[in-house]
């Protein structure tokens, strides 16, 4: 394969992933540490520690795409801004540790990990740079078991003695975390991309409207079902 043309966008773009693995490594991390405080069984623990790492390992594979199309472009590559109130689950003061741990499994792992398992899979259709296409594949691989872990953890919390309670909060929640996620994947007015961008692992901005539509469709109503969850009267 020759070479292929670097645009700014995905050079802007794989910084963006880099900062976006830091950040669920952080949170992983966080929840790892909330589980162990609201004595979850050691395999759901293990579980969120094993992702914590696989997190790092994404954002270690971004950071080499990036310096990759840097060089490609030959600029410099640009440094990862991190915020860091982004990098911490927060607690709400009053309410039992259960309620948050429920609110970030759900908006995190059921809800963000399991639409990334469907976007990953879009942004590898066209990639076939190779640095690019092998932290794809890799994301992807991981992505579907973070996706099952999330759900398993709702499972098993609302099989808990304080059940009944954090069902009604992620009931209360889940219209906001579906607000939050549509505002993420709005539409952009372009709908194309250069064919060069998709072969370093970029889609159009409104082709991420669509993949959330048929993740809402296909995975959040049924999952949500089967545990006494109605999605669609959560969906704005």
């Amino acid at each position: 394969m020759g070479k292929v043309a670097v645009s700014a966008r995905v050079i802007d773009e794989w910084s963006r992933r880099v900062e976006a693995e830091y950040r669920s490594t952080a949170i992983a991390t966080n929840l790892a540490l909330w589980l162990v405080q609201i004595g979850a069984s050691p395999d759901l623990v293990k579980a969120a520690l094993r992702i914590a790492r696989e997190e790092l390992g994404h954002a270690t594979l971004s950071h080499r795409v990036h310096v990759a199309a840097c060089r490609a472009a030959r600029v410099e590559p640009v440094a990862t801004g991190l915020d860091r109130s982004s990098l911490q689950l927060v607690r709400h003061a009053g309410e039992p540790l259960e309620h948050d741990v429920a609110r970030a499994c759900v908006e995190v792992f059921c809800l963000g990990e399991t639409v990334a398992v469907r976007l990953f899979k879009e942004l590898r259709q066209g990639c076939d740079v190779p640095v690019a296409r092998r932290a794809l594949d890799r994301v992807l691989r991981d992505e579907v078991g973070h996706r099952d872990f999330g759900w398993t953890l709702l499972a098993w919390l609302l099989e808990h003695p304080l059940g009944t309670q954090l069902k009604a909060v992620v009931t209360g929640e889940l219209p906001g975390f579906f607000r939050n996620l549509q505002r993420l994947y709005a539409a952009d007015d372009d709908p194309t991309l250069p064919r060069p961008d998709a072969r370093w692992g970029l889609m159009p901005p409104a082709r991420y409207g669509q993949v959330l539509r048929r993740s809402f469709e296909k995975d959040y109503v049924p999952r949500f079902a089967r545990l006494g969850i109605d999605a669609r009267a959560a969906w704005p």
